[in-house]
């Protein structure tokens, strides 16, 4: 396999130096540095600034080809027949023996295997340069204390898996192992190069830990394959590859696992197709760099699912993202009077340094509220404390060790692609995650997460596809995120989209981007850029956040931008953008559901608008905002068009109040019912962020 190997190092070096070119460009886009990293896993595996601006381009065949690894046909002539008889079994042809119920392999071959072996083993002794075919020919298997099947040697072993068989392997709770050794650990073991085709069907009961694990290369071209597993399902060490077939697994552990940490182009997970059913205690797919899903239908619930997450408690000054207060009103529940101010909130008590503790309660219905207390407290050192207990600190996460608990459904130490496949996920902790970058071509994916739905620690790329998340903690979390197509739907219950890091970068060129948050909805420690696409922010409705919260600047050249939250902390697109804006604060809260129509001097309509939640700010950008025109906005009355997302196009609007007119004076127009006024400058300080897990 050494045309192959070459390749999919080609391809993941490749992946890497576009991965650091972008995080040269990012750093230049926002004025900061970042030094040059070597190439391989050690460079990709700790990041530290923001990644590429570019989708990442990676294919099936750039990391397997499965040629041979197909071709299940056999013949009875020529091969040799072995036949298990409960405690024994009878060898017919050459290059195998059995002896006290095991079966010894030491030659290239084909070898059928059927009846029953209670308490043996097959043992494949080959040469290194043999290939060695295990047919399964309606075929149960047993062994008390070690792998019913242990390949020791050979250059690649295949299972075959004889067309209408059902083929069982089973394994003891306790392995006898020599001293000072831990193989095997699965059922079905091997030190070679292990593939596995056929259209019968294997049932894997791994009673003492692992079903089934390949040291180098694992490739799964077809079969029905179904594990009951003590710890982990499949393991495939360098590469873990799936083209067809059925795959069920329900394990303790990790339900498919890729672990060499040593190469950077080993490691690897890639998945073409097949239907696959998942149920991991841990994590669901799991490679130690690069993961690939490039078709297939996938059902994954890892830890219990979301239901099981353990509440989020983070904490910062002020809170996440949070103004004064940590998110509660400074009067207890009304709107605070900031009369004389210039409409800036008052400045926060100056008791030197503070501790702020934030405590936060996911809800998973399609209206997400988020619960928050903060304590200021003088200190001598600024202080926070993170309570939180579903995550790994970063000093300690590795993506393949054992002693990993978590519970995240797609992982990747490095790189993690989704290009095609349909995907349900119910996740206890992150749905999709990388310790580098993640990006999304394709695909239709529907997410339950008990924390992030999508996180990268470098950049999160959205090019494509539908993600849907029915509920998460935050949506979309990176140091860079990039969205530059697709039709992305968040539910979270904190912040929409969280752009976290010293350097980040919330970018968004196209697509459809629709928020619903209980935090803020577009989040970004850095800046935010916008060219292009539509996005639609409902929420927050409590003022220690907003529907935008960035620390930098929002530049807006084109697309178009709308949301409806509270007005405690609203922001909304830098003066200097090239595109138009205009925001509305309310001095009372509207209903949910209560039409905003925005039309020109001409009536013409701007948008109409229904916001998901309680709302008393507005803002929106679009082509059609020109400075020096006139518009008036209006609140309730009703719609004849057609709805989506809140918005509605076409048909006539009638039936609503005027609140106010205005003249777009500038481009970033403040208004409330009386017309043009001052901003409001009172921003928090944006989403602290996960960071690395």
């Amino acid at each position: 396999m050494k045309e192959l190997t070459t390749k999919r190092k080609t391809a993941i070096l490749l992946l890497s130096l576009a991965i650091l070119a972008g995080c040269s460009n990012a750093a230049t886009t926002n004025g900061g540095s970042t030094e040059p990293a070597a190439a391989g896993q050690a460079a990709t595996t700790s990041y530290e600034t923001a990644a590429a601006s570019a989708p990442t381009e990676l294919k099936m065949a750039d990391l397997v080809a499965f040629e041979e690894d197909t071709n299940s046909a056999w013949s009875a002539d020529g091969s040799t027949s072995i036949t298990l008889n409960g405690t024994s079994a009878t060898v017919s042809g050459s290059g195998a023996t059995a002896e006290n119920g095991s079966v010894t392999i030491a030659a290239a071959g084909t070898y059928v295997l059927s009846g029953t072996l209670s308490d043996g083993q097959i043992v494949v002794e080959a040469g290194e340069e043999d290939t060695v075919r295990l047919v399964l020919n309606g075929a149960s298997l047993a062994d008390s204390d070690s792998a019913p099947i242990y390949v020791k040697s050979a250059d690649k072993a295949v299972i075959t898996l004889a067309d209408g068989t059902e083929n069982t392997v089973t394994d003891g709770a306790e392995y006898a192992l020599d001293a000072g050794s831990d193989e095997p650990s699965a059922a079905i073991f091997s030190k070679a190069d292990l593939s596995i085709n056929g259209t019968g069907s294997l049932t894997v009961n791994a009673n003492y830990k692992d079903g089934i694990t390949g040291k180098d290369d694992l490739l799964i071209a077809d079969g029905s394959i179904a594990i009951k597993a003590a710890d982990d399902g499949i393991v495939g060490r360098d590469l873990l590859a799936v083209q067809a077939g059925t795959i069920a697994i329900d394990a303790a552990g990790d339900a498919m696992k890729s672990t060499n940490d040593e190469d950077a182009d080993k490691g690897v997970i890639a998945i073409a197709g097949g239907a696959l059913d998942i149920k991991a205690g841990n994590d669901g797919i799991q490679a130690e760099t690069t993961l690939l899903i490039d078709g297939g239908t996938y059902t994954i619930v890892t830890g219990g699912g979301s239901a099981n997450a353990e509440a989020k408690v983070e904490s910062g000054p002020g809170g996440m993202g949070q103004g004064f207060g940590g998110g509660m009103r400074p009067d207890g529940g009304t709107r605070p009077d900031w009369s004389g101010t210039d409409g800036q909130p008052p400045a926060a008590p100056d008791n030197g340094t503070t501790t702020a503790t934030k405590a936060s309660v996911t809800t998973a219905n399609a209206d997400p509220a988020i619960v928050t207390a903060a304590t200021d407290t003088a200190a001598t050192d600024t202080t926070a404390t993170d309570t939180t207990t579903t995550e790994e600190s970063d000093s300690t996460y590795d993506a393949g060790t054992e002693e990993s608990t978590s519970a995240k459904s797609l992982k990747a130490g490095t790189n993690l692609v989704i290009n095609s496949g349909s995907i349900a996920i119910d996740s206890k902790e992150d749905a999709i995650h990388s310790n580098g970058a993640a990006t999304v071509n394709g695909g239709e994916i529907a997410i339950k997460s008990g924390d992030d739905a999508a996180h990268a620690d470098t950049a999160l790329t959205i090019a494509g596809g539908k993600l849907t998340v029915e509920s998460s903690y935050e949506g979309l979390e990176g140091e860079t995120i990039l969205v530059s197509g697709g039709d992305a739907s968040i539910v979270a219950s904190d912040d929409g989209v969280n752009g976290s890091g010293t350097d980040a970068m919330v970018r968004i060129s196209g697509g459809t981007l629709t928020v619903n948050a209980g935090g803020d909805g577009l989040d970004s420690n850095g800046s935010i850029e916008m060219s292009g696409g539509t996005v639609i922010v409902n929420g927050p409705t409590n003022d220690g956040n907003g529907t935008l919260d960035y620390d930098g600047t929002f530049t807006m050249s084109g697309g178009f931008l709308i949301g409806a939250g509270s007005s405690g902390m609203a922001q909304t697109t830098a003066e200097d953008s090239g595109q138009s804006s205009m925001i509305m604060t309310y001095s009372a809260t509207q209903a949910a559901g209560t039409l905003v129509h925005l039309e020109d001097g001409a009536g013409n309509a701007i948008v109409t608008f229904a916001p998901a939640k309680d709302y008393s700010s507005f803002v929106i950008s679009s082509p059609d905002l020109k400075q020096g025109e006139t518009y008036a906005l209006y609140s309730g009355g009703s719609s004849t068009g057609t709805e989506s997302n809140g918005l509605y196009t076409d048909g006539q609007y009638s039936g609503g109040t005027k609140v106010v007119e205005f003249q777009l004076e500038s481009n970033s127009t403040w208004v409330n019912e009386s017309g043009v006024t001052a901003a409001n400058t009172g921003h928090g300080m944006g989403g602290m962020g996960g960071g690395r897990r």
